[in-house]
């Protein structure tokens, strides 16, 4: 049957563009022989979380049960990981932090109600409230430091408003929200409003005035901290992600989850992820000193780049970001065109290894003029 505008068994709302396109895998890209680095998804280049790999083995020959009917187990992880200051049941877990942010928004969004964007920002936002109906206001990050626009956030709310993204540090631009001003905007914020603050990357954030979503969930807030394990503890392809929140929005929300919502490989690599303190060591002080061997040459060629919260850092090219990423291609290095997720011109490149970056800059001194 041929989708039909007018035809009542399709909803007009659910459209073929809304669906997410991530960046390109390794296998589709011809480098012509040539080491390919993939620095275009925010991927850990050191690998996954030994502890994760050994915990996956151990439980690779019990695929032909079902894995635990909740997410118990993993609850008890998180809690224990966040020093047992969130308890369990105040935990919201899925396959991937996309999955969660889709509960989120099943939960909260519908037809008549609205949601507030700052782009840049990572547009399955948009996507999946618009699968919902959902009516999109947008206040753009200030420029040139992207910076939150407090005021044009708060004057966008009104009583159909019922969730607002943010995100810090934040995909695409590296940049984050200082605590001070999170902390007034929280308590501006009206109680028929959450906020979801998506902090996937929060591991590699170093800036003193830093802050999760964790101080206002324990201070009773409508917060919900978003994140992933894919990042950090390097499980992108395992699919794992949870937020936290106040134990009332958690179990509203938790009323969508399936039947063995988490599966049993993702279940038990997450709970030894979190126990793995050697390799989130590793990662963060590699993510940490690698950022600062970029921006020197990035300096020294003069290439426009915003400094980075995250294991990854936003680029402004003189030449057309298509164009560059085309070339770089061609070179063995992968990097991300970021117009889509409202950063017309950038390009967004992952920090890896020294190896990695050393090649990255090498082909960027090969293809860019300056």
């Amino acid at each position: 049957m041929k989708e039909n505008k007018d035809n009542p068994i399709f909803k007009t709302h659910l459209k073929s563009s809304n669906l997410y396109v991530g960046g390109k895998s390794r296998k589709e890209i011809d480098s012509g022989g040539k080491k390919i680095y993939k620095l275009s998804s925010n991927e850990n280049l050191l690998g996954s979380s030994p502890k994760a790999l050994q915990a996956i083995r151990a439980n690779v020959d019990n695929l032909s049960e079902y894995p635990d009917r909740t997410d118990k187990r993993l609850q008890e992880a998180l809690s224990v990981f966040y020093k047992n200051e969130l308890k369990v049941g105040q935990f919201i877990t899925s396959n991937s932090g996309s999955e969660v942010l889709d509960l989120i928004i099943r939960a909260f969004l519908g037809e008549d109600l609205e949601y507030i964007t700052t782009n840049p920002m990572f547009k399955p936002y948009q996507m999946f409230s618009d699968k919902m109906a959902a009516k999109q206001v947008d206040i753009r990050l200030l420029e040139p430091d992207y910076s939150l626009n407090v005021e044009g956030v708060l004057g966008a709310i009104n009583e159909n408003t019922r969730l607002i993204f943010l995100t810090s540090p934040n995909n695409p631009t590296g940049t984050y929200i200082p605590k001070a001003t999170l902390d007034a905007f929280i308590n501006r914020l009206p109680e028929h409003v959450v906020l979801v603050l998506d902090e996937v990357y929060f591991h590699f954030a170093e800036a003193k005035d830093y802050t999760t979503a964790l101080p206002y969930v324990l201070a009773g807030k409508n917060v919900i901290g978003l994140n992933s394990f894919s990042k950090t503890y390097g499980l992108a392809g395992l699919r794992l992600g949870y937020a936290y929140t106040t134990p009332a929005l958690a179990e509203y929300v938790q009323r969508l989850y399936k039947p063995f919502q988490v599966n049993t490989l993702a279940l038990e690599a997450g709970i030894a992820a979190l126990s793995d303190t050697e390799f989130l060591h590793k990662t963060v002080t590699l993510i940490q000193k690698e950022r600062l061997f970029v921006y020197e040459h990035l300096d020294r060629l003069g290439m426009q780049y915003w400094k980075s919260q995250s294991n990854f850092i936003l680029m402004k090219p003189k030449t057309a970001a298509k164009e560059l990423v085309e070339r770089l291609q061609k070179e063995g290095i992968m990097v991300r065109p970021v117009a889509g997720f409202g950063a017309p011109g950038c390009v967004r490149v992952t920090v890896g290894t020294r190896a990695a970056n050393a090649a990255f800059i090498g082909a960027l001194e090969k293809v860019v003029i300056f």
